[in-house]
């Protein structure tokens, strides 16, 4: 970089690289496979081989544009990356916040049993869906009352929250195995913990913490898992936050609050986690809004409101993470939804229904305008399905249920349809309330 003196001070443009060209880069995630090449504006290609910062080599000038995209998905095994924050302008500034997440066929489920305290981990069968608990399950849990589990997207880590103990407990995955290993010392949260939440860059952890109306939110330390507390955590939401999610980009967290029938955004810091109240937050939604699931665009919202019986949907702004209802929301469902879970190919939204009809109800998701439409009858779950997740292929999702202790599982049709399959439900623990798919 060329520094100008003048007379006792110095000017600097900050950000700027050699020759006033800026880079653009981001982080990759989810990476297992090999051959993955990405590719900015057409020409610009890198080849990645594992998870972690990346940056383009070819320099950008101000005011020009950006695009990122995938050039070659990977193989051994074979998976889909997707990009988020891809394209954009110059503006005086490096580009640091691309974010590429690669899936692939869910391998493992992982279940957070709250009355028997321990948490269930299943292998799943690729071609059908049936859950086969791995050796050593289920795994007593380090904490007590455990209550959700999130997986960080590269499948090395489990994060339980555990709601009678007040923290969150960070498990080692075994590779190819499912096979679960305290990482150490669990990471104290805010008073009654009952949701959980990693961001797309594998960078921070968010807690909603119930009974005293804030989320926590930790550093992650990319090479134990564990977690460190940030300056300014815990921050206050609103009344009895239950749920909470990033949008697919990590720009924006929604935590939904239960007694307040309403939505808490933030914006996230990027460099720090720090959070801060988006314009107009919180943002009205129905009687008990207790679940809250984005789209992989990150275009649209979600929101189950349980007491109302009915779910919300809104548009949501790129820039701000303002949240405007969409035309004809919310949508009566007849039965109380608890969890809310949207397809990878952004179609269809699933609702687990847990007060009074004991099923799993399918919407179909209109293109442009996120409005809802009940595809088909819901299909019966078991007693009480509190907790809902689709493995990344979206051929398969998973219901687990409360009362009856098991986990009920559907093949996804075409159509976006339900359909039991073979053998299930498979049996949890007691009071199963969460379920992460790796």
């Amino acid at each position: 970089m060329a520094w100008i003196a003048f007379a006792g001070a110095v000017a600097a443009v900050a950000g700027c690289n050699i020759g006033n060209n800026y880079t653009v880069g981001g982080t990759l995630t989810g990476l297992s496979g090999s051959g993955l090449v990405l590719q900015d504006n057409s020409g610009n290609n890198l080849s990645l081989a594992g998870n972690g910062p990346f940056v383009f080599s070819s320099g950008i000038g101000n005011g020009d544009v950006y695009s990122v995209t995938v050039a070659t998905q990977p193989s051994n095994p074979t998976q889909t990356c997707t990009v988020q924050n891809g394209s954009g302008t110059i503006d005086k500034a490096d580009v640091t916040n691309v974010i590429v997440t690669c899936t692939q066929p869910g391998q493992f489920a992982f279940v957070a049993n709250q009355a028997s305290g321990d948490i269930s981990v299943y292998a799943i069968d690729a071609s059908t869906g049936v859950l086969a608990q791995v050796a050593g399950s289920p795994y007593a849990s380090v904490g007590t009352t455990p209550a959700a589990v999130a997986v960080d997207p590269n499948g090395q880590f489990l994060y339980v929250a555990d709601n009678g103990s007040n923290d969150v407990s960070v498990y080692a995955i075994g590779a190819g195995t499912g096979v679960l290993t305290s990482a150490g010392i669990p990471a104290t949260t805010g008073s009654g913990p009952v949701a959980i939440a990693i961001d797309p860059s594998d960078s921070y952890a968010f807690v909603a913490n119930l009974a005293d109306n804030t989320v926590s939110v930790f550093a992650i330390d990319s090479s134990t898992g564990l977690l460190t507390e940030i300056t300014g955590s815990p921050y206050g939401v609103g009344a009895e936050p239950t749920s909470l999610k990033t949008d697919p980009g990590g720009n924006f967290l929604f935590v939904t609050n239960f007694t307040g029938g309403n939505v808490t955004v933030f914006a996230i810091d990027a460099a720090s986690g720090e959070l801060t109240n988006v314009p107009g937050s919180p943002f009205g939604a129905g009687a008990g809004a207790v679940s809250i699931a984005i789209d992989p665009t990150g275009t649209f919202a979600y929101v189950a409101n349980e007491s109302a019986a009915s779910i919300s949907a809104y548009s949501i702004n790129a820039a701000t993470g303002a949240l405007t209802p969409v035309s004809g929301s919310p949508v009566g469902t007849g039965s109380g939804p608890a969890s809310l879970v949207v397809d990878p190919t952004g179609q269809f939204m699933y609702a687990a229904n847990a007060t009074s009809n004991d099923d799993v109800a399918a919407y179909a998701i209109t293109p442009s305008s996120g409005a809802l439409t009940l595809a088909g009858s819901p299909v019966g779950a078991g007693a009480v399905p509190v907790g809902i997740a689709i493995d990344p292929s979206g051929h398969f999702v998973y219901a687990v249920n409360d009362n009856t202790n098991d986990v009920s599982v559907y093949s996804v049709s075409s159509t976006g349809l339900l359909t039991p399959v073979a053998g299930a439900p498979f049996p949890a623990g007691t009071q199963p309330r969460s379920i992460a798919i790796d």
